[in-house]
């Protein structure tokens, strides 16, 4: 698969699938969409129907991501598409519980899994430092956010990030 070069927009305008972390989420989506074809017919209306959902989900909240103007609508979303890449891991534990796929292959998928939990929680630190900063570059006029309640938010997203990022750090960093 290639992915577009960086900035290949109209005059260096990144879209989503510049991200890094959109291009790594990608890829995943398609290797767990594979794992679940072979899944037995027992699971095509359960597991596998799931994981589908899950996979494409994750792409379609960094995608929505990147398309919000607000940093606590950004910040929300990518929340949600770290939740959706958890129940794929939970998805994944299922596998080999019941014998449907190897230990190896899915501890494979786990660690492609961490990484793009790596990259989602660099994301939000970079837009959390932006908001933090007084960044304009994706404040539109208006706020959909009560007045002063992104403000009073921040010390508790503060704090978040930086215990997922103590938790999901890779080893020796």
């Amino acid at each position: 698969m290639n992915a577009p070069a960086a900035g290949s927009g109209p005059r260096g305008f990144r879209t989503f699938e510049d991200l890094e972390v959109y291009r790594a989420a990608r890829v995943f989506r398609q290797t767990m969409d594979e794992m679940a074809g072979p899944l037995p017919d027992s699971e095509k209306r359960g597991l596998a129907v799931r994981i589908r959902r899950a996979a494409v989900l994750l792409t379609n909240n960094l995608a929505e991501g990147h398309g919000r103007f607000h940093f606590p609508d950004r910040i929300k979303v990518t929340l949600i598409a770290r939740g959706t890449l958890e129940e794929l891991m939970n998805d994944l534990h299922v596998c080999p519980d019941k014998e449907h796929l190897v230990a190896e292959r899915v501890s494979k998928l786990k660690s492609n899994a961490r990484r793009i939990r790596r990259l989602l929680i660099g994301g939000q630190r970079h837009v959390r430092d932006d908001w933090a900063a007084g960044s304009r570059r994706l404040h539109e006029r208006s706020s959909p956010w009560p007045a002063g309640e992104a403000e009073e938010a921040m010390p508790w997203l503060e704090a978040c990030l930086d215990r997922d990022a103590t938790l999901f750090a890779a080893p020796g960093h």
